[in-house]
């Protein structure tokens, strides 16, 4: 699949679940321009596609989920270029994490650096159990600069933050697991079945109350918890006003499977 003139990014949709797949194995998958745009063209569909449910994003092979920045082209790059790749990238996890429905990262190998970073913008990390994870950034003198330093903080604290990217320590996906950093690890050949017992949990979910969830946890924790509980009840308002509401009622007094549209 990968290969000189195959795209560097892989789409695919199984009803209301896309997934999307990098596709440079002869370079660990790693981020080049090429690829992020194309990444870019994916967020800007799907921000507004109201029928997708979930995402998924793995990379192509068995041996990595993405290494992370392309270090070849990197090296041919400017200061100034360096700083507008920063920028693009960090806007584009952003938005990937805006997204309006779950996305779960399947890590099927090393994620390093800004790999590791872009599974850190998913809501949900599953792992091969022979994957490698790091942000090693500072063996190259430099630091992550598109989420890494914050986003890892948030998720496993500050103090076994400061001990990954200090020490640049490589992880086991057993050892991710342990800190919290995925949610779980399976053997890479069972990955690509218990991702679709996930999507297929999510697909029959409520799509408003899964896409309120994330606004209320992401916002939420920003906030004083006070606050943070009024925020919840905002979260709440547009469920309350939807005919999947509605509908979830009766099916659960009809005894029968909810038939969600997302209205």
């Amino acid at each position: 699949m990968g290969g000189m003139g195959a795209p560097a990014l892989i789409q695919k949709r199984d009803g209301g679940v896309v997934t999307v797949m990098l596709n440079r194995p002869e370079r660990m998958n790693a981020l080049h321009k090429d690829l992020l745009e194309q990444l870019k063209k994916v967020v800007d569909v799907l921000e507004t596609d109201r029928t997708v449910r979930a995402l998924v994003i793995t990379g192509y092979g068995d041996k990595a989920f993405c290494a992370g920045a392309d270090l070849k082209e990197r090296a041919g790059m400017t200061d100034k270029e360096i700083v507008q790749r920063l920028d693009f990238v960090r806007t584009l996890y952003v938005r990937l994490e805006r997204l309006p429905f779950p996305v779960i990262a399947m890590i099927n190998g090393i994620a390093l650096g800004g790999g590791l970073e872009l599974a850190l913008a998913c809501d949900l990390r599953i792992v091969a159990d022979g994957a490698t994870l790091a942000l090693p950034e500072v063996e190259l003198a430099i630091i992550p600069g598109n989420g890494g330093t914050q986003r890892l903080a948030r998720l496993v604290g500050r103090a076994r933050a400061l001990e990954l990217l200090l020490l640049a320590k490589r992880l086991t996906a057993a050892d991710a697991l342990a800190i919290g950093l995925v949610h779980k690890v399976v053997k890479a050949a069972d990955l690509e079945d218990v991702t679709k017992e996930w999507t297929d949990k999510l697909v029959e979910s409520g799509p408003i109350a899964l896409r309120q969830v994330k606004v209320a946890v992401r916002a939420g924790m920003e906030r004083p918890l006070d606050e943070a509980l009024s925020w919840e009840i905002e979260c709440y308002r547009p469920c309350l006003s939807s005919k999947d509401r509605l509908e979830g009622l009766k099916a659960f007094s009809e005894k029968r499977k909810p038939k969600y549209v997302g209205d």
